[in-house]
């Protein structure tokens, strides 16, 4: 799993890629919550928790979620699912 540690310089991204399905947030986009998919150039791809299209997001501006945000995205899911909306 991807840990958090203090950068020295937080324009600069951090040294590891997370893990695939890594919940992270865009604090760019207002906080939201997303799954990391992989690495697009300089950008990191992120996918809503519901389904939906992938974004970009800067690695600096990027965080992993608490499990207060982990929780309510992985609910967020489930209920997703239970109205069918995704797999």
């Amino acid at each position: 799993m991807y840990e958090v540690h203090a950068r020295p310089n937080p324009e600069e991204p951090p040294a590891e890629l997370p893990a695939r399905g890594t919940f992270l947030v865009d604090t760019s986009r207002g906080d939201r919550v997303g799954e990391f998919r992989g690495a697009a150039g300089p950008y990191w791809s992120l996918r809503p928790i519901g389904g939906g299209t992938e974004w970009e997001a800067e690695p600096r501006s990027v965080r992993l979620a608490l499990p207060i945000e982990r929780l309510r995205a992985r609910t967020a899911r489930a209920n997703a699912r239970s109205r069918g909306e995704v797999l």
